[in-house]
């Protein structure tokens, strides 16, 4: 095996044929429009995804719970946003010296691993974490550039992580902390080469795909692949293999090599007999950086956010909402399409009614199951009664049903512009561009959404049940 997979020992079970296989890919900065499906004028080529799409069901309106990186994460493996923890703004760090981070889901949160292991789900993170853990440095060594890696930190060979993915939930780890740390390798909790950053998204896409084949090798029950790349978040290094292929340029190069990766977990699974029987959810923790030149792309033809005002850090659309996609033969119609607004907090819910298990009372305070979307069903109402979103620098906007209101002005992120007034209030069914600011036409709305927020941040959670407690005071 090319990278000495930990399931190399596991022994053999009965395979349980009721339990979909789950394998949930999440793109780094790959904006709305960074798919052909989303974008159909674009030159840019994603047979992987548009596969997906063709296959299963494209949401047009799905969302980030927050416009950046680790925010995002934790929410979508704890069903609870993470502005209820102490990180109300930006991202994890890689921690001061050689210590690492406190890792932020505390050890007491439900995640969607630990949630499935009980019900016989093997588990497995391969990639970008980003959610804070501790390192032992062996004596003598410290974090920094080794030459010829490609400029990001490396963590010496032989470090051991505290803290990590298999103490959240997971089975097994295999990938690195954040993109300041790329040169990093790590497997289980120990970290076991430096590589260069280049070579991320290979090792990524290899070891994904090994682990399908050593599954549909074994059929030996179901299992959850959380499947976080690297890209094609900086460092933009697509392989020489990518480079130039788009014609756009290397943002764009690097979607398409992020797009080859789907392909090859697509063929994985079809060369294991293992499709029919597997969910496969293609997304992205929010829109694209200007880091990837979006000017630059729009003048070649293609538009990394497809018409969505703002990027990645906003509070406007380009900010959160993101490409989509879920393939479920037999219960997913081919090539539907649904415009229902759902957040990637939905994960851990739709695992529960998936397995007809409720969540305990403090578990997935925030996460509504999407399970009747994609089967299809005809519901009463929303699937979420409200979306809460959340830019980089801590400010809130509320999304119900048509309308979104946004507790600041401007982008509440990197993007500059607005109109100065310091609310805004959106009709998304007719202004998905947020061109029209309608806080004052709609003073009494707005007010109501605001109290609507308010409820949100005050009960410590979304969903029904008994309040819970945020972990820090929070201030829209």
């Amino acid at each position: 095996m090319l990278f000495g997979l930990l399931i190399g020992s596991a022994a053999p079970a009965a395979a349980d044929t009721n339990k979909p296989n789950i394998v949930y890919i999440l793109a780094d900065d790959q904006g709305y429009g960074d798919a052909r499906c989303y974008n159909p004028g674009s030159p840019l080529q994603t047979p992987g995804i548009d596969r997906l799409a063709r296959e299963g069901m494209r949401f047009t309106d799905a969302h980030s719970a927050s416009a950046v990186c680790t925010p995002t994460r934790y929410a979508l493996l704890t069903g609870r946003y993470a502005w209820r923890t102490r990180l109300q703004r930006g991202v994890l760090g890689g921690g001061k010296g050689n210590g690492g981070y406190e890792p932020l889901i505390a050890e007491e949160t439900l995640t969607v691993g630990a949630y499935l292991k009980p019900h016989g789900y093997r588990t497995a993170c391969i990639g970008k974490w980003h959610l804070g853990f501790r390192y032992e440095v062996p004596e003598g060594t410290s974090i920094g550039k080794i030459e010829g890696l490609g400029g990001t930190n490396s963590v010496p060979v032989g470090t051991r992580i505290l803290g990590g993915p298999t103490t959240r939930g997971f089975d097994e780890f295999y990938g690195f902390h954040h993109a300041r740390e790329m040169a990093t390798w790590m497997v289980g909790s120990v970290v076991t080469q430096n590589i260069h950053v280049q070579k991320m998204l290979p090792f990524i896409t290899d070891t994904a795909v090994e682990y399908i084949d050593v599954r549909g090798k074994r059929n030996d029950g179901p299992f959850f692949l959380y499947l976080p790349l690297s890209a094609p978040h900086t460092p933009i290094v697509p392989t020489e293999d990518w480079q130039g292929k788009s014609e756009i340029n290397a943002h764009a190069d690097f979607v398409m090599q992020v797009d080859d990766t789907v392909v090859r977990v697509l063929e994985a699974l079809d060369r294991n007999k293992l499709a029919d029987n597997t969910i496969v959810i293609f997304t992205a923790d929010n829109g694209t950086s200007p880091a990837g030149k979006i000017d630059e792309m729009r003048e070649k033809g293609h538009d990394p956010l497809a018409g969505l005002r703002g990027h990645k850090a906003d509070i406007w659309e380009g900010g959160h909402r993101v490409p989509f996609v879920a393939r479920w033969p037999g219960v997913v119609e081919p090539g539907s399409v649904s415009d229902e607004p759902i957040c990637q907090t939905s994960l851990l819910a739709t695992c529960a009614e998936l397995l007809g298990r409720a969540l305990p009372e403090d578990g997935g305070v925030d996460s509504f199951s999407i399970l009747p979307v994609l089967r299809g069903e005809d519901t009463t109402g929303p699937t979420h009664p409200s979306i809460v979103h959340h830019s980089v620098s801590g400010k809130f906007a509320i999304r119900v049903g048509d309308w979104k209101y946004i507790a600041c002005k401007g982008s509440g992120g990197w993007s500059k512009g607005g109109d100065g007034k310091p609310e805004q209030l959106y009709n998304m069914k007719r202004d998905r561009a947020e061109k029209n600011n309608l806080i004052e036409q709609e003073a009494e709305r707005a007010e109501a959404m605001r109290r609507a927020l308010m409820d949100v941040i005050e009960r410590g959670r979304s969903t029904a049940g008994p309040e819970q407690a945020n972990d820090v005071p929070v201030e829209p």
